[in-house]
């Protein structure tokens, strides 16, 4: 991808961004990690608060009534309030990186700025950033320093376009309506500008953004991108509500310092965000129903009900997070699993046995995982992951009859969910009926010995041993 001095690649049209292709490096890595924790981690709320800056001002609300009842009205102590309480004193950049390889993650970085509006780096053009106030200390910085230092992808979320109609500017008796604080809220603009989901579930927003919230949309990425050249550039959704000229100009701009760079870059995106071939597809708490022919992302969270730090966060099981990255493998996907860290920078001790708990599972079996690749079926079983936008979070997990199957280098693993009651493991794909091959002999990863199995016309029927060689997903190699 290199380009010579003074020449440009990439043009700020979706034709020229076609050219997009997406590396090596990330169909091989499998499996990042990124952290929700801003300001927002601050308001020390029950349940969800990665929105709480918006949900604190809508009466009827959870994040409103506690708001009132732990800091008071909302003219006198509204969201920016929280920033000098987001103070990150017990942040430590390096035991979050050396945890980040412990799980097995490939990539990793911080979100770079959320909804709110608050910059995670040195921003020059958003004065409400965590150099200036709160934790004052260049997050993005740190944390590209630390990942790259231990060999890992670098890794920054955007999720700005959300900004436009955030904050509730047009609502008199709130902190927003102060012209003062525009800074920050934004100016005074019509509630429409909250935005709505349209026909066919397309989120709008009336007016849409001016032309000065677009310029400093893109020069937040510019400054993102040039700053600290992030290997992997990841946009949430409402990016549509922008001009299809400044998305363009962005994308163009990040290619084109990766290029001189000679730096493998990619841009994830949800639809419709941008065109097909002009980055990476992304689904948030969603995944493929099937082997995706591109290369894709899952970016999901280390709980069901937040994405960020909570009173009262509940994590998801090892069990289920692991089961859930090798479906997404299996499809040709990767997994971009979010944390939730303390607001006082420490990473809440459930969160890293999750993630230590990933991390042995994949030194055990990551042959299977890492720089492998879809076989001709992602698998078999009962239990079929729902589809569309934040499905997963009515998703109950997987069970002893699912499988799921990889390759790598022509070996084919066959990865099973669940170690059935029976001590039988049948995989029918791989039935003389179904599959016109035999099998040769079969291994499972960590367990020493041989294995008792017969091929037979219905299935590859699997004498399962007494003692189980892990505690998840149970991986077998398949040698025909």
């Amino acid at each position: 991808m290199a380009v010579t001095a003074g020449a440009e690649k990439y043009e700020a049209n979706w034709e020229s961004l076609r050219q997009y292709e997406c590396p090596q490096w990330f169909q091989d890595a499998k499996f990042g990690i990124y952290a929700h924790w801003g300001v927002y981690s601050a308001s020390k709320a029950p349940g969800n608060t990665d929105w709480y800056g918006r949900n604190m001002y809508y009466a009827g609300h959870p994040n409103h009534q506690f708001h009132l009842n732990t800091y008071g009205d909302l003219d006198a102590f509204g969201y920016k309030d929280l920033v000098p309480l987001f103070t990150a004193e017990k942040f430590n950049v390096d035991e979050w990186a050396d945890l980040y390889v412990e799980s097995g993650a490939q990539f990793a970085g911080p979100v770079g700025e959320h909804a709110d509006g608050f910059s995670m780096w040195d921003s020059r053009v958003n004065p409400w950033n965590a150099v200036a106030m709160g934790p004052k200390r260049d997050i993005v910085a740190e944390m590209e320093k630390a990942v790259r230092k231990r060999g890992l992808k670098f890794v920054v979320s955007m999720h700005h376009s959300w900004l436009w109609g955030w904050f509730p500017t047009w609502q008199e008796g709130t902190d927003c309506a102060d012209p003062a604080n525009a800074s920050f809220y934004g100016p005074k603009i019509p509630a429409g500008a909250r935005g709505t989901k349209g026909p066919r579930g397309r989120k709008t927003a009336y007016p849409m953004p001016s032309p000065e919230f677009e310029r400093v949309w893109l020069e937040k990425v510019k400054e993102v991108v040039s700053g600290y050249s992030p290997d992997l550039l990841w946009f949430d959704n409402r990016m549509q509500i922008l001009s299809e000229g400044v998305r363009a100009e962005m994308a163009a701009f990040y290619y084109n310092h990766a290029a001189a760079r000679q730096q493998e870059a990619v841009l994830t995106f949800k639809r419709p965000d941008m065109p097909l071939g002009t980055g990476t597809i992304d689904l948030e708490r969603a995944r493929m129903p099937d082997i995706y022919p591109d290369p894709w992302l899952t970016d999901t969270s280390v709980s069901r009900s937040s994405w960020s730090w909570t009173s009262d966060l509940e994590c998801y099981s090892t069990d289920r997070l692991i089961d859930d990255l090798v479906d997404i493998v299996s499809k040709n996907g990767c997994l971009l699993l979010n944390i939730a860290p303390h607001p006082n920078g420490t990473i809440p001790q459930e969160q890293q046995d999750r993630l230590r708990g990933m991390g042995k599972w994949l030194r055990l079996n990551g042959e299977a995982i890492y720089k492998s690749r879809p076989w001709i079926i992602y698998g078999e079983g009962p239990s079929k992951t729902a589809t569309g936008h934040l499905a997963d979070k009515h998703f109950d997990g997987f069970g002893d009859q699912d499988i799921r199957f990889t390759t790598r280098d022509g070996q084919l693993y066959a990865i099973a969910l669940g170690w059935p009651e029976s001590g039988v493991l049948p995989i029918y794909s791989l039935g003389l009926a179904s599959y016109n091959a035999p099998v040769t002999d079969l291994q499972l990863i960590g367990h020493k010995g041989k294995l008792k199995w017969k091929q037979t016309q219905d299935a590859l029927e699997i004498q399962l041993p007494e003692t189980r060689p892990c505690e998840n997903a149970f991986v077998f190699r398949v040698m025909r």
